[in-house]
C-alpha cells in the first residue's frame, strides 16, 4: 500500500465500483426516459439541454454551453450550430467580448423549449418514479448533498453556482398549479 494515500487501494477501488455502477444504471434509466420525452420535438439530448442551458442563462457562451452540459466544446458547438440551422438559436459576439461566441434562443426556440417543458410527464420518468418511495417515508426528495459536494470538488465552485441558480431560476419561472408546467408569466399576460 502507498503510505501517501489517505485510504486503501481496496476502499477507493471498491467506493469508485460503486460510483461507477449506480451511475451508469441511473444515467441508463434517465437517458431512455429523456429520449422518449423529446423524441416528438425530433431533438436528442444535446440538442434539448443545449436549449435549456441557453434559456437559464440567457446567453451562454459556446464553453458555458460544454462546461454545464458537461460535454465537449465541439460537441456543444455542432449541436448548437444544428439548432441554429432549425431556426432556435442565434448566435453572436458580445461587444465587449469578441472572442467568445454566444448562444441565443429564438421566439421558437423558446417555444420549443416551452412545449417540452409542458409535456413533460412526471409518471414517464423511472427516477423520479423510484425516488417516490422515499418522498413517501420521509416527506420530501432526496436532497443528493454528498453527491453535490463530490461533483463540486470535481467541477468546481462555478459548475454548482449555475446549477443552483438554474434550478432556482426554474422554480421562480415555472407554476404546475393548475397542471401541466406553463411560465409564471404566460399567466400574468392572460389575466
Amino acid at each position: 500500500m502507498d503510505n501517501n494515500l489517505p485510504y486503501s487501494t481496496k476502499q477507493s477501488l471498491l467506493f469508485s465500483h460503486k460510483v461507477a455502477q449506480l451511475s451508469k444504471a441511473l444515467w441508463k434509466s434517465v437517458e431512455k426516459d429523456w429520449q422518449a420525452w423529446i423524441k416528438p420535438y425530433d431533438l436528442n439530448i444535446n440538442e434539448h439541454h443545449i436549449l435549456v442551458i441557453a434559456y437559464q442563462l440567457e446567453g451562454a457562451s459556446i464553453s458555458d454551453i460544454a462546461k454545464f452540459g458537461v460535454m465537449h466544446v465541439s460537441t456543444a458547438f455542432n449541436f448548437s450550430k444544428k439548432l441554429e440551422e432549425r431556426g432556435y438559436l442565434t448566435f453572436s459576439k458580445r461587444e465587449n467580448d469578441k472572442r467568445n461566441t454566444y448562444i441565443y434562443l429564438t421566439d421558437e426556440g423558446k417555444e420549443l423549449l416551452l412545449k417540452t417543458l409542458e409535456d413533460y410527464n412526471p409518471s414517464s420518468y423511472s427516477v423520479y418514479s423510484g425516488a417516490l418511495p422515499i418522498k413517501d417515508l420521509y416527506g420530501k426528495f432526496p436532497e443528493f448533498s454528498e453527491l453535490m459536494s463530490i461533483v463540486r470538488h470535481i467541477y468546481g465552485q462555478d459548475f454548482m453556482t449555475i446549477f443552483e441558480k438554474s434550478l432556482e431560476k426554474f422554480d421562480e419561472e415555472f407554476t404546475d398549479d393548475e397542471g401541466p408546467l406553463k411560465p409564471k408569466k404566460k399567466e400574468a399576460e392572460m389575466s
